[in-house]
């Protein structure tokens, strides 16, 4: 049985320290506003995208360069029925070696098919995960919004 909670994973050739390190400069790769420690165990932050999402996070694990984990703690996303239904879901960032390259895979656990907002927050977390946080690991530069 395969898990309905969303991941996405990806290769590349930096080491499992460069990716760990890409992953915790979350404003490196995640659009929209940003504040707090996003890199040390037990800190809190907040990400706000104009008005349309907030989210609290803390920071649950942090093992160097193997695994991250955020709980969201509250959250609001304007465009759905129930704004808060990131409340209480975990997102987890694990880093492995696989022979000569670093594997990273993300995973939104509670992120499930049926959340209304699956669709848009899927397709907006394969954008950042494997567009914006794997160009910020081979590169330097992620590709975060602007606004």
């Amino acid at each position: 049985m395969t898990s309905q909670n969303f991941s996405s994973a990806f290769l590349v050739d930096q080491s499992p320290e460069e990716a760990f390190a890409a992953i915790n400069n979350v404003r490196g790769w995640w659009s929209g506003q940003i504040e707090g420690a996003t890199d040390e165990l037990d800190a809190e932050f907040t990400y706000r995208y104009q008005d349309v999402h907030y989210s609290q996070q803390r920071i649950t694990e942090f093992v160097p360069n193997k695994k991250v984990g955020w709980r969201v703690l509250d959250a609001y996303l304007n465009f759905t029925e129930d704004p808060n239904e990131w409340t209480g879901t975990e997102v987890t960032f694990e880093v492995s070696q696989q022979g000569e390259q670093t594997e990273v895979r993300f995973t939104h656990l509670g992120l499930v098919p049926a959340f209304e907002c699956y669709d848009k927050c899927s397709s907006a977390w394969s954008f950042y995960i494997n567009n914006s946080l794997r160009r910020l690991i081979t590169t330097g530069h992620g590709e975060p919004n602007t606004e």
